[in-house]
């Protein structure tokens, strides 16, 4: 069992469609790096092996038999979830952080993963999950497959009731599977299955956080954390500003704010931003925009890209309002969050 330090593993809740494929999965307690135990008892009861990711939905012997198992090794989470097995069909997924995902159940326990805090964006091999994931209705009665949804809104109708479609898409809203601890999100619906929110986060209403990106700590993010952005602590994203991800651009560099960081309102970047520094209200910053390096004095030093200076901490740029250049120049304070904002407690 060469890959056990590396392996994860969900039970997970099915939702399937009219023709029983799984659209679906719902983790409630996620593993990272299971006990070598519990993976012999999974294996002895299921097909899975331990080398190899995959899945198994499993029957009522099954459950019964790995109920009490995990019950007698201290996986008393999973005991007490097959003990209510009659509300649902039940399943086993193993993944391993270095392998993509191959179909639905893994894509969501890598998914879930994140979400709980088990693992930092980047951690996991998340290559081919967009492609992997089902585009579905997520409705008031859960995900439904779009070829039922006519069929289930007529139902809905009849019964004198709505279907109620919150989203198409195939990422659902984070909340509905885990709320971590120690956060604020103004609206859940803007915060993804897959996002990593740090304790002592705040999401406020126009902030957005994607799948596979999040903040290491407390933050205020009232703007956009795009898909493979992470953000440091005590950073604070302005109003409506904008971080480049690499999910739809084609770009393989991973978009980073550090510690200690704002980037205001209106303004984003598209390189990565070291400690301590600031982007000036309005102003987009990316990898190839030239900049003036500037010394405390103001006077310029050279001329660079943007992208050369990403190690560069406790830099304020700015647009020069007299010529338009970007300019960078030493900053000699942080900011600094207001705490009583992020004891989300």
């Amino acid at each position: 069992m060469s890959n056990i330090g590396s392996l994860s593993a969900g039970l997970g809740l099915i939702s399937s469609n009219s023709a029983g494929d799984v659209i679906e999965v719902f983790y409630p307690s996620p593993v990272r790096g299971m006990q070598a135990a519990d993976i012999e008892l999974i294996t002895a009861a299921t097909k899975l092996h331990p080398d190899r990711s995959g899945y198994e939905a499993l029957d009522t012997s099954q459950t019964e038999r790995l109920s009490a198992n995990f019950r007698a090794t201290g996986l008393t989470d999973w005991a007490k979830l097959l003990e209510q097995a009659d509300t649902g069909q039940w399943l086993i997924c193993f993944t391993f952080d270095q392998t993509p995902p191959a179909n639905i159940p893994e894509a969501f326990l890598k998914l879930h993963l994140l979400s709980h805090r088990l693992c930092k964006p980047h951690e996991q091999n998340l290559n081919g999950l967009f492609g992997t994931m089902k585009n579905l209705a997520w409705t008031n009665e859960g995900p439904v497959d779009l070829a039922d949804l006519p069929a289930r809104r007529l139902s809905a109708r009849q019964r004198d009731e709505q279907l109620d479609v919150m989203s198409v898409d195939k990422f659902p809203k984070m909340a509905n599977y885990v709320v971590p601890a120690g956060v604020r999100l103004a609206d859940t619906a803007r915060i993804r299955l897959g996002a990593y929110i740090g304790e002592g986060t705040t999401v406020m209403h126009e902030g957005f956080v994607n799948f596979n990106a999040g903040t290491l700590g407390a933050a205020m993010i009232e703007g956009r954390v795009s898909a493979g952005v992470v953000v440091g602590a005590d950073s604070d994203l302005g109003g409506s500003c904008s971080t480049m991800g690499t999910l739809s651009g084609g770009g393989t560099e991973i978009i980073s704010v550090g510690e200690n960081c704002l980037i205001g309102a209106n303004a984003g970047i598209g390189f990565p931003l070291a400690d301590g520094c600031t982007i000036e209200a309005g102003l987009y910053v990316t990898a190839g925009t030239k900049v003036n390096l500037l010394d405390a004095s103001g006077s310029r030093v050279e001329t660079v890209k943007a992208a050369q200076l990403s190690t560069k901490p406790d830099l304020l740029f700015r647009r020069n309002s007299l010529s338009g250049a970007v300019e960078a120049l030493p900053q000699q304070t942080q900011i600094s969050l207001n705490q009583d904002l992020h004891s989300n407690n």
